[in-house]
């Protein structure tokens, strides 16, 4: 007997639902950053769960942050997530432990019959004392949700409580993908992102959030793999700061995400950047379309 099913994993921005799903499948797969709103599109990430007699095929998805900003890539990122609640079996809600319950209100008024779970991260942050009184009052909305689970991606505690629960919600279906994969995104993707990560890491203040990646061309060998890697900016004096002096930064860059794309592959990488301006890009439709943000933005 097997069971199959989504499992959006929706939170705030920057509560570390990226850190968690890399923890979940063991290799660091999605951006993660200390700055808020750095996840742009969902991305699923299989993992399998086995009891004596059923195995699941647990497909958690991965969404950007719920948040309202007026720029248009930010209304793209908010309906990707939106879109990946409406369409999935189960919710994940992930707050921080240190969090107000506001966040979880605002969720719930969004979320008026889908079955979650609230993730409670970050508990490493509290004393024994303080987690209990957090979770005493979760347990005033008690009805609404499934099961609450404290957990911390510094540890490894709770993940076989969570994918239990889990698992007794997904319904009896075939398996969607082979086993063995962690994801169905192409390895093209996964590069850009772990690029978009170090320019995230490596970059202040806004810059990060108006630059985007574009994989030009992969080679790829037995023992070596080569990336030929475009990154955008809007403005001249943005390529100039992410070039920075002596081409010490987006040195810096590539250094990061080589370093990230050799230990996923397992091979020597080569990887090139080029930097180049994309005036207004995240501000306007058609250049959105141009970069994959296709979807609907009316």
């Amino acid at each position: 007997m097997t069971r199959c099913g989504f499992v959006g994993v929706i939170g705030r921005p920057n509560v570390g639902k990226s850190a968690f799903l890399n923890k979940i499948v063991g290799q660091d797969l999605a951006l993660v950053s200390h700055k808020a709103n750095a996840t742009r599109k969902k991305m699923n990430f299989i993992v399998p769960y086995e009891t004596q007699d059923c195995i699941s095929q647990i497909i958690f998805v991965d969404t950007p942050g719920l948040h309202h900003q007026e720029r248009l890539l930010n209304q793209f990122m908010l309906k990707e997530a939106l879109k990946v609640h409406q369409d999935s079996d189960l919710v994940l809600f992930i707050a921080s432990a240190t969090d107000s319950l506001k966040f979880y209100e605002e969720f719930l008024k969004l979320n008026q019959s889908k079955p979650h779970i609230i993730l409670l991260n970050k508990i490493d942050l509290l004393t024994q004392e303080k987690l209990l009184q957090t979770l005493k009052l979760y347990q005033a909305y008690q009805d609404y949700f499934l099961a609450i689970i404290p957990f911390s991606v510094k540890k490894d505690e709770n993940f076989t409580s969570l994918l239990s629960v889990i698992h007794t919600h997904l319904p009896h279906a075939p398996f969607l993908y082979d086993m063995e994969n962690l994801t169905d995104s192409n390895l093209r993707d996964i590069f850009k992102e772990l690029i978009r990560e170090s320019v995230f890491n490596n970059l202040s203040d806004e810059l990060p959030y108006e630059s985007e990646v574009q994989i030009e061309k992969v080679f790829e060998k037995s023992d070596f793999i080569k990336i030929f890697a475009k990154i955008f900016v809007e403005k001249e004096s943005q390529k100039s700061m992410v070039i920075g002096k002596n081409a010490n930064t987006i040195k810096r860059i590539g250094k990061t995400a080589r370093i990230k794309i050799q230990k996923l592959t397992e091979k020597k990488v080569f990887l090139q950047l080029n930097v180049f301006v994309q005036k207004a890009w995240s501000k306007e439709k058609e250049k959105l379309k141009n970069f994959g943000y296709d979807i609907d933005l009316e």
